[in-house]
């Protein structure tokens, strides 16, 4: 793939897509986005697979005084959650006290988000099935990894990964945990997602609940 930037994340699923064709038209196949920046992306490719459409509780644990470096990440399926640590950031020193004092903070955002996407609704069921994880690009891969971990109590038949850009280093760590990454554009100097989008604003709780209600409505009518 050429190093053109995306337009949005709109146009990045599009593109996306077609590299999980494999996966089109399947009964046992599900998109999981990781909110919020991943669902419009996961939208797009649950579509054009004709798969059902929902998310994965993740959150970012932002390492103190510098919130946007990713120490680690939480995540929450089916109640139950996952907690992954970024070593190469915490070998700097932050300590146990620390890392769990930002996991205490960030774990009501994901329980409040839960509530908000879903109202009530149970998260799918992921036993058995092939689940395939979206999120707008890696760059640690801290927060794709605590999805896979708390995917893996769930005993899916697959997790596959699929982002439109992505670290190297970042899509080998994941590699190894996830049985595929899908990942078409790794660019070979990596500034940050948002060097592959023209447009990267921020996806709103509104979005994602528009999108999740969209793609609800789209299968029960069909």
């Amino acid at each position: 793939m050429s190093a053109q930037p995306y337009a949005d994340r709109d146009e990045a699923g599009r593109m996306l897509a077609p590299h999980l064709e494999d996966y089109a038209g399947r009964d046992d196949v599900v998109v999981l986005g990781l909110p919020r920046g991943g669902v419009p992306v996961a939208a797009r490719v649950a579509e054009a697979l004709r798969a059902p459409l929902d998310v994965l509780l993740v959150r970012k644990l932002g390492t103190p005084g510098q919130p946007e470096l990713a120490m680690g990440a939480v995540a929450r399926v089916a109640g139950r959650l996952a907690v992954v640590r970024h070593q190469a950031v915490l070998d700097l020193g932050i300590g146990d006290e620390e890392f769990d004092r930002v996991l205490e903070r960030e774990t009501p955002e994901l329980e409040r988000r839960e509530a908000i996407y879903r109202d009530d609704r149970p998260s799918p069921d992921v036993t058995g099935r092939v689940v395939i994880v979206v999120d707008d690009g890696l760059a640690t891969g801290s927060t794709v990894r605590a999805a896979l971990a708390a995917l893996r109590s769930g005993e899916p038949a697959r997790r596959v990964v699929a982002v439109p850009l992505g670290s190297a280093e970042a899509c080998r760590t994941v590699a190894a945990e996830a049985d595929e990454v899908v990942c078409p554009w790794v660019p070979e100097q990596f500034g940050g997602v948002g060097q592959g989008y023209q447009d990267f604003s921020p996806t709103t709780d509104e979005e994602v609940r528009g999108l999740l209600d969209r793609s609800r409505s789209s299968r029960e009518g069909a």
